[in-house]
């Protein structure tokens, strides 16, 4: 028992690897969906239901992301194969922090624009979140460039991503199955179960 518990870990933990998928799954969606807005036309009954739908959806992400920090803090993540290069170690650190900064960068930057304009947010269209802000054009329009801008950003960080994982998984280097929920034995692959 002691000896599995030395080895190093091979695989994210199970809920590491549910809330990856359950996240970037959720988060490509509503990032379609805030593209979506842009179709709906201004000052209509239908645009204020589905940016308040997209405002509610944003701060349920946002405690989902909040709760992935925490376990990544909590729990290392299994170190990078020995057989992967410097500069492609240091590019998978610099685009996980990049892409965890758009995480929490855009879900925060359009819920303080919301409580710079005079409409707050009415979560799932029922409970009414007045603004803590003063209506002020400026703040909100700083504010939701940065959203929208980080929107495009973090789309371009998951295409890298994503042909960064496929290059893995085509190589099968070992990088791309460490985000997965199947495990093999501990003693066939020296593999602890998380």
């Amino acid at each position: 028992m002691k000896q599995l518990r030395d080895q190093v870990a091979t695989h994210y933990t199970t809920v590491a690897v549910i809330l990856h998928w359950l996240i970037a799954l959720a988060l490509i969606g509503q990032i379609a969906f805030g593209w979506f807005l842009d179709s709906v036309p201004r000052g209509t009954p239908a645009r204020g239901f589905y940016v308040n739908l997209h405002k509610s959806t944003g701060l349920t992400l946002a405690v989902l992301i909040v709760a992935r920090v925490a376990w990544r803090l909590a729990h290392r993540p299994p170190p990078l194969p020995a057989l992967m290069r410097p500069w492609e170690r240091d590019a998978a650190q610099w685009s996980h922090a990049a892409l965890y900064a758009c995480m929490i960068g855009m879900p925060l930057s359009g819920y303080i624009a919301s409580n710079f304009s005079k409409y707050g947010v009415k979560l799932f269209n029922v409970l009414t979140l007045p603004p803590w802000g003063v209506d002020d054009a400026q703040t909100y329009s700083i504010f939701n460039t940065t959203h929208v801008v980080l929107s495009y950003v973090f789309v371009a960080l998951i295409v890298v991503h994503i042909l960064a994982a496929l290059k893995h998984a085509i190589a099968r280097d070992g990088v791309f199955s460490r985000m997965s929920v199947s495990r093999t034995t501990p003693s066939s692959q020296g593999d602890i179960k998380q």
